[in-house]
């Protein structure tokens, strides 16, 4: 019984890993990444919508996006919500392409978005960190309910511990990548 409830506890931190990964794909770098506009929303046909929804972001050139707009009515809305994204960027409207071109980084903006990086990785630490804690609350529940021993209690414990360091240490590793990357001029 606790086998299979590990195996749910570790699907849970690799789903935690996971938002981390997609969260740190929106941070810009100083390359350009198609993944740098998942965040955009479009306010395209009565609600908002993620971008990949009204068009395709292509990385045409390692400073340059592209995002070639399916409808032509959703151009102007598209080049807005770009624009108001918070990411710094000014797109430049072609027919249905829209050209984003990326302006370097500065060094406070490097700096900046290391902080973000940091909030993120350390908000996924928290959620590993509530998964072992209801992992060990049902393992010491089981354990007092008599379906297993406190010798059990302790070896599940500590596996439960292990895969949460192991966890644990995957993020750090995505972190210093990722800052890595961000601080590389």
């Amino acid at each position: 019984m606790a086998g299979a409830n590990l195996e749910e506890y570790r699907r849970r931190m690799v789903g935690a890993l996971d938002v981390l990964r997609k969260e740190f794909a929106g941070l810009r770098t100083g390359r350009a990444s198609a993944d740098l506009l998942n965040p955009v929303m479009v306010e395209a046909y009565g609600q908002h919508q993620p971008i990949s929804r009204v068009g395709t972001v292509n990385v045409p050139e390692p400073r340059m996006l592209t995002v070639q707009v399916w409808d032509r009515s959703m151009v102007k809305a598209v080049d807005k919500a770009i624009r108001e994204s918070g990411l710094g960027l000014n797109p430049m409207t072609e027919g249905q392409t829209i050209r984003v071109p990326l302006p370097d980084l500065t060094a406070d903006r490097r700096k900046e978005l290391t902080k973000v990086a940091h909030k993120y990785a350390e908000a996924c630490r928290i959620s590993v960190r509530n998964i072992r804690r209801d992992a060990m609350d049902h393992v010491k529940r089981i354990e007092k309910d008599g379906e297993i021993s406190q010798d059990e209690q302790r070896k599940i414990g500590t596996e439960v511990q292990a895969l949460t360091d192991e966890h644990i240490k995957k993020i750090d590793e995505l972190l210093q990548a990722k800052e890595k990357d961000i601080l590389q001029v």
